[in-house]
């Protein structure tokens, strides 16, 4: 009876162990970052200077559109942007010196018939004090006298408008033009500029959805690319394992087509099941729940694995 116990006790201790062990694989595929580069013109493509697997740099051209009809706005805008320049520097400068000395002309002009006006003023005023002129030819000398010197005063302040330069509220609306001259000119050099399709990092070619000479729709991707460096295992975690993986969690990861264990980490865990009953969450319904995770190879050689491969992950048992 004793034996009989004993060996009772040890099958539980093995069925316990059983359950603490490692537990099922999770299924899923090897795969990589994916980066769409899309269109931001709907012009034709008139280059694609790469081909569907072929690897390529961070920089590297992939795809021209036509950029004519962008080219012909941007040299409309830096032709503005030249003439809100010259506008600036001329009202900063101030008036020529021609301007100058031909408004200081017209003061001396002015002032010159300013004077001879007063002066026959006062002869016409003595004339019709002694009676010789008529009172009416007093007042067609005296509206002379007072345009002259309207006219000279007004002289003044044109010399005076000139010699002050231009005011700072004009000169600030001018630069202001110049800034906003130039913005455009940049913004429209951004865009021809994305008129060229370049890699934003290293990868392999997965995609090319358009063929040369074809329009593509704007913001419709162009090139799709595969992003170098180390592969991740995507793969669903079942709703019990959630509480007990995180970020950061060792893993080890099997290929098909290849003998060897593959070292891991979890890089992501989905904070959002990837399927929610529409019913309420009852204890028996919440292991249908699944959570979408990423296990990323560490080990250097990983980087030459192609993408797509079945892979089992393991993740260790939890507390």
């Amino acid at each position: 009876m004793a034996s009989i116990g004993r060996a009772t006790i040890a099958s539980a201790a093995l069925a316990l162990a059983a359950c603490g062990g490692d537990r099922d694989p999770l299924l899923g595929t090897l795969e990589r970052d994916r980066v769409e580069l899309v269109a931001e013109a709907r012009e034709p493509i008139v280059e694609i200077a790469v081909r569907e697997g072929e690897p390529v740099a961070a920089g590297q051209l992939l795809l021209r559109l036509e950029p004519a009809a962008a080219g012909a706005r941007l040299a409309q805008a830096r032709a503005l942007e030249a003439q809100a320049e010259r506008r600036h520097a001329e009202l900063a400068a101030g008036a020529r010196r021609e301007v100058l000395r031909e408004a200081r002309a017209l003061r001396d002009g002015a002032a010159a018939r300013a004077a001879s006006e007063v002066k026959e003023f006062d002869r016409v005023e003595k004339l019709v004090a002694d009676g010789m002129l008529s009172a009416s030819a007093l007042d067609r000398q005296r509206a002379l006298r007072d345009g002259a010197a309207a006219d000279l005063a007004a002289a003044r302040e044109r010399l005076a408008e000139l010699e002050h330069g231009t005011r700072g509220e004009v000169l600030a609306q001018a630069a202001a033009a110049l800034e906003a001259a130039r913005a455009q000119v940049a913004e429209l050099e951004l865009s021809v500029e994305r008129h060229t399709v370049r890699a934003p990092r290293a990868g392999t070619v997965d995609a090319l959805p358009y063929e040369l000479g074809e329009r593509p729709v704007a913001d419709a991707p162009v090139v799709v690319l595969l992003a170098a460096g180390r592969p991740y295992a995507r793969v669903f975690i079942p709703e019990p394992q959630r509480a007990s993986v995180a970020a950061g969690a060792r893993a080890t990861v099997r290929l098909d087509g290849s003998d060897r264990e593959w070292q891991g980490e979890v890089r992501y865990v989905s904070s959002e099941a990837a399927f929610t009953p529409y019913y309420a969450l009852a204890e028996r319904e919440r292991s249908r729940l699944a959570f979408l995770a990423e296990v990323v190879l560490t080990e250097p050689e990983a980087e030459r694995l192609p993408t797509g491969i079945p892979v089992e992950v393991r993740l260790p048992a939890g507390p």
